[in-house]
């Protein structure tokens, strides 16, 4: 990285680099340079300002070869909780603050509609073919054995998915506009710091899209550190969803993600034993929007 900008206001005396960031520490401040390879994030963190959200780090410079460079922020380190809670707080408050109504042609729904429809197909048929093959063997390895025990488990999911995904169509395949918001697009525990105030880092894959995508993201990369039922409460609060956007919600994370077979058998029975947790977990989160009170009777 062109450090120049950085050495013509203040004088560097260490260099540290950190995953694909610079960061740089001198006598007048700390500063990170990072590369940008979103061409709109500028007019992004320029809509967020008019919005009233300015909870990501300072922008110092960002005419330079394509990179920016922010006031370097340090980092409070407290525990999953309560980073969860505060995490949820901003992505709410992004959702909310930068949400508007776009006008959108028949064919948006239903490319969406087209495109989750083919995978849930091709993951059905992925795993039927692995169940017929792993059955006709005599001698079962042990993820062949537990694949096959939670093949109707993998199903179920796959099934219920396929049902939302149609009743979501049917909801909104009339529809002229879709509510979209700046989402950040790349969520995780990691990408929140907490010091005067809180920040959302790593904001590379920003965009204008909806909220659906934040929530849908954020449940993959952290469902397993976060007690979700509580964070989507949370959120639902600050930036309420609409039939459509919570069914959509609900038909993403119910489609089990692929178990691939390529490794050891230790490290397949890892993979198979996390994205079985996975199916089990959102069972259970989905479980009381799908209660009724004949249920509980």
């Amino acid at each position: 990285m062109n450090n120049s900008y950085i050495k013509s206001i203040c004088k560097p005396y260490r260099y540290t680099i950190k995953g694909n960031s610079l960061i740089v520490e001198s006598n007048e401040g700390n500063y990170v340079i990072k590369k940008n390879n979103n061409e709109k994030l500028i007019d992004i963190f320029r809509y967020l300002d008019s919005r009233g959200f300015n909870y990501y780090p300072d922008v110092i410079n960002v005419d330079r070869d394509n990179e920016f460079i922010y006031k370097y922020v340090d980092d409070i380190n407290i525990l999953n909780p309560s980073k969860s809670e505060d995490l949820i707080n901003l992505v709410g408050l992004l959702h909310s603050k930068t949400s508007y109504q776009k006008e959108v042609s028949e064919e948006t729904f239903k490319e969406i509609y087209e495109n989750i429809k083919n995978n849930i197909l091709y993951l059905k048929d992925y795993y039927g073919k692995k169940y017929d093959e792993y059955l006709k063997e005599i001698y079962n390895p042990p993820s062949h054995y537990n694949f096959l025990r939670n093949y109707s488990k993998i199903m179920a999911a796959l099934n219920f998915s396929e049902n939302e995904l149609d009743d979501w169509y049917d909801i909104v395949k009339t529809k002229k506009t879709e509510r979209v918001s700046v989402i950040h697009n790349n969520l995780s525990l990691d990408h929140i710091i907490k010091s005067d105030r809180d920040y959302l880092i790593s904001w590379d894959k920003a965009k204008f899209d909806t909220p659906v995508l934040d929530l849908y993201k954020l449940y993959l990369n952290n469902f397993f550190e976060m007690d979700f039922s509580f964070i989507f409460e949370r959120y639902i609060k600050i930036n309420h969803l609409g039939e459509e956007e919570l069914k959509l919600f609900f038909v993403l994370i119910s489609m089990p993600p692929e178990i691939d077979f390529i490794g050891s058998e230790f490290e397949i029975c890892k993979k198979m034993r996390k994205k079985l947790d996975y199916i089990f977990k959102t069972e259970e989160f989905l479980k009381p929007y799908y209660t009724t009170d004949t249920d509980n009777k």
